[in-house]
């Protein structure tokens, strides 16, 4: 379904959403230095909910974009705030020289969050003000659970899309205490939507509405039937995503190999220690690219390669990359599985020894076929009317009547 049919589509009844984004950084994320994909999702989601003739609120930082109403309080995104962008910068900077024999300078990284935590909060306490006055049928957050212990105080149903999986033991150790806390004393007029399936693991028993997986605006991603020059990886670097092992599989069948993404802070030791002795003529970094390079760089791809050794909520980036015709080569675990079609789009693979049977097997997938998979399974109007479906359902069950 094109975007024009989309908009004309008439829904049920229109609703009055609120969508509560963030104020520490624009909606969506233009000019960042490294890869927002929830801030880029809601904004998605609410142009797209606009244009099929509901009433969007979209809660952000002054300096967002959106087709709907946007509620900042005045408030830019945190780093354009002089004072509040001035007092995070200096603790950022005391932060930096932390360790353990100095307190003073650990309580500066504490303070630092603390900080982002009050400023967000002030965003939040509007939305509520503003749901306790009927303004809404429905809110979406896309927000920490710090938000969501407030949710018993709106007249209002909330759905929370959870974005992370948790994969350090003692962040999913803490979380299932956190949401099951929140699914306990919230679940009256609180529910939540997993984008994958897989995200589910860390968190089976708490109140799920659906699963949605992201959509993408196929349009915007060129497809190109050409066989491509080189491997690709795109994504943060960092030891979780398997990219030296992405280089070696490179090296072993005598391709090149492109890299582009952001490099953490806490991941330069990876860095040195594991990219960049591997990089050559052969094997390069290409920086953060904007998105119009990004589809240039996927286009060109003979695969993505995905040795992911952790868990991740989605993968948008897969996505991606078929719907510009270029297939994915990715390790069974985390979402590979779920979003590649084995033998059609891509290969899943079990490890390094059949990546590399699987590099050499890819003049066997139709680049076609993984842009049809993207239109049929993970385009942006999917996404929208599956978030569509939800919103009713939910206020139908609070209702206890049909819409």
């Amino acid at each position: 379904m094109t975007k024009e049919k989309m908009s004309q589509k008439k829904v049920k009844k229109p609703l009055h959403i609120a969508i509560m984004s963030t104020n520490l950084l624009p909606t969506p994320p233009l000019g960042q230095k490294t890869i927002y994909a929830p801030l880029w999702l809601t904004s998605q989601l609410a142009d797209s909910l606009v244009e099929r003739g509901h009433k969007v609120f979209l809660f952000g930082s002054s300096d967002s974009k959106t087709k709907g109403t946007l509620i900042s309080l005045g408030l830019p995104s945190m780093v354009k705030n002089k004072e509040w962008g001035n007092a995070y910068k200096k603790l950022t900077e005391i932060g930096k020289q932390a360790s353990t024999e100095n307190h003073g300078l650990t309580w500066a990284i504490k303070w630092k969050e603390v900080l982002r935590e009050h400023y967000e909060l002030l965003l939040a306490s509007k939305l509520f003000q503003m749901a306790n006055t009927g303004a809404f049928d429905i809110i979406q957050f896309h927000a920490p659970p710090r938000v969501l212990q407030f949710v018993p105080f709106a007249k209002t149903p909330v759905v929370a899309t959870i974005h992370d999986t948790f994969p350090h033991p003692l962040e999913s150790y803490a979380n299932k205490i956190i949401y099951g806390a929140l699914d306990k004393y919230c679940s009256k007029n609180l529910y939540f939507i997993s984008v994958s399936n897989v995200q589910r693991k860390p968190l089976p028993n708490i109140n799920y509405a659906a699963t949605v997986h992201h959509g993408i605006d196929v349009k915007k991603f060129s497809f190109s039937n050409q066989r491509g020059e080189y491997l690709a990886f795109a994504g943060r670097i960092v030891p979780q995503k398997g990219i030296h092992i992405a280089m070696d599989v490179a090296k072993k069948t005598g391709r090149k190999i492109k890299i582009a993404g952001s490099i953490p802070p806490e991941s330069t030791y990876y860095w040195e220690q594991e990219i960049k002795p591997r990089l050559s003529a052969n094997a390069t970094y290409e920086g953060m690219l904007s998105p119009k390079q990004m589809i240039s760089f996927y286009q060109k791809a003979e695969a993505l390669m995905m040795p992911i050794m952790l868990d991740e909520s989605f993968g948008l980036v897969m996505v991606e990359a078929m719907a510009c015709g270029t297939p994915v080569i990715g390790f069974k675990r985390s979402t590979v599985p779920e979003l590649v079609k084995h033998k059609k789009t891509g290969y899943v693979v079990r490890d390094e020894k059949e990546m590399i049977a699987a590099v050499k097997n890819l003049d066997k997938i139709k680049r076609d076929d993984c842009r049809s998979w993207v239109e049929e399974n993970f385009s942006l109007e999917a996404m929208v009317e599956n978030y569509e479906k939800v919103y009713y359902k939910i206020i139908a069950k609070i209702k206890g009547n049909k819409l």
